[in-house]
């Protein structure tokens, strides 16, 4: 650890875009912050349980387990750890899960280093605020989706049976993110 790491906040970022970590490091390190990074909530909880950190940056969809699953883990380690989950799936329904489990605030993609320190600073007080445009049909549909895959524990089959929907349709749905939100 350089000594600059000894006087900075120690702060996780956890994505699976290898290059958006590269960029988001560097600004993030120019704003004086110590940075860890991993691609996965696995490669993250080893980091994470070492080493609690003061601040951390989650991506929500990643291969493996969700971002939430790591926001729960992070406040169980350290309930003063600052979190900001970034998705390009953003749902009401994630951002109040996000905000229950412990995170600080949830972002939309793309939010740049200075929207991500800003957003450490917020209070979660339940009235999450999602950046985005008026409500598509797309995306009413997507919250929806979101919403009843959540009351069913993230089972694709019994949620697919409760929208009265074939369960390849809806896993070709959750595949693709409302018109205008980037993967993620």
């Amino acid at each position: 650890m350089n000594q600059h790491c000894e006087e900075a906040a120690s702060l996780l970022l956890v994505d699976d875009d290898i290059t958006f970590c590269k960029v988001l490091k560097a600004a993030l390190e120019k704003r004086g912050f110590c940075v860890s990074v991993a691609h996965s909530v696995e490669q993250a909880v080893p980091l994470a349980e070492a080493n609690p950190p003061e601040f951390a940056v989650v991506d929500l969809k990643m291969a493996g387990a969700t971002g939430l699953v790591l926001v729960k883990r992070l406040h169980e380690l350290d309930q003063n750890t600052r979190i900001v989950v970034l998705t390009g799936y953003a749902s009401i329904t994630t951002a109040v899960e996000a905000i229950k489990l412990g995170a600080t605030q949830y972002l939309a993609k793309p939010a740049n280093a200075d929207e991500i320190v800003a957003a450490f600073n917020h209070s979660p007080d339940g009235n999450t605020s999602l950046r985005v445009q008026p409500t598509q049909i797309g995306n009413l549909e997507w919250d929806h989706i979101q919403r009843v895959l959540h009351e069913h524990d993230g089972n694709i089959s019994a949620t697919a049976r409760a929208l009265n929907m074939h369960r390849r349709t809806l896993q070709r749905k959750l595949t693709k993110p409302p018109a205008g939100q980037k993967s993620g």
